[in-house]
């Protein structure tokens, strides 16, 4: 199934919670010097016009992206830093923003020379748009599954790993799928660190992804949830990041970051941090 095109949600608030996870973690990695293999298994078309039909057509980044921006100034210190970095790149003035980044964007953007980066997009369109992005970064985009893809390069020739996982879930079977390629990845590749997201829904299908995950033998599983202080109906009422081994000292940090943006003022949701399996 390939009806699924971000450009629709870009920037909002689940966006906000991966990103500054993904930033986090490799901020937080490249404090050794040695290299990392880094792959993202759903990567999008990697730029996104927030002033585009679709992205006005729901208006998502406007209580997501927009809201952490407009607090830029309180947040430029400490862990909130690079993540505006990078928005700042992409963003001249002091308006609004006008373009936000995917996850293949965040990636380049830390990327050193002893590290790699893999992108896997199935998409037709989208992966057109992220190969002409791609053209001139040293970067390798595969248009092939992602979750098949990242088991046919494990182990990585890079002493250490940084994964991301995020389909759209569109499909209901990715729950299951998303936890067995984890746990086939996590048996290739024991050090490595895996990010994996997923939706929260007022239908609970979730909990499936967390169960399964639970029932592979992966160790050292952290669970960060954001949810809505003032949820939908039906849909999607939340965002959850699964962070296989992550650095020390991780999950304070993260929680700290969410604590900062997580009231009314900025993207009014709560968060939730804890081990949903322990080292």
């Amino acid at each position: 199934m390939l009806s699924y095109l971000h450009a629709f949600h870009a920037g909002n608030f689940a966006d906000v919670q991966k990103h500054s996870s993904l930033a986090l973690a490799l901020a937080m990695m490249q404090s050794k010097t040695s290299g990392i293999a880094c792959f993202d298994t759903h990567a999008g078309s990697a730029i996104y016009d927030l002033r585009s039909e679709r992205a006005r057509k729901t208006g998502e980044a406007d209580y997501g992206v927009q809201k952490v921006w407009s607090g830029r100034d309180r947040l430029r210190s400490g862990d909130w830093k690079p993540f505006l970095d990078v928005l700042a790149g992409f963003n001249a003035g002091d308006g609004e923003l006008s373009v936000y980044p995917g996850s293949p964007v965040w990636y380049r953007h830390f990327l050193r020379p002893a590290d790699a980066l893999t992108l896997f997009e199935l998409h037709p369109s989208e992966s057109e748009q992220l190969a002409g992005w791609a053209a001139e970064a040293p970067v390798r985009v595969l248009k092939q599954d992602g979750l098949a893809g990242l088991l046919k390069q494990l182990p990585p020739k890079q002493p250490r790993l940084l994964t991301l996982i995020d389909p759209s879930y569109e499909i209901k079977s990715d729950y299951i799928e998303v936890a067995e390629t984890l746990g086939k990845a996590w048996q290739k590749c024991r050090h490595g660190v895996y990010l994996i997201w997923y939706p929260i829904l007022t239908s609970g299908l979730q909990q499936q992804l967390k169960d399964a995950v639970g029932r592979t033998g992966v160790r050292k599983v952290l669970c960060s949830e954001v949810h809505l202080r003032k949820p939908p109906e039906r849909g999607m009422v939340g965002s959850g990041m699964l962070v296989v081994n992550p650095p020390w000292g991780f999950d304070s940090r993260l929680s700290a970051m969410m604590s900062d943006v997580a009231g009314p003022d900025v993207l009014n949701l709560t968060h939730d941090i804890g081990w949903l399996v322990p080292e």
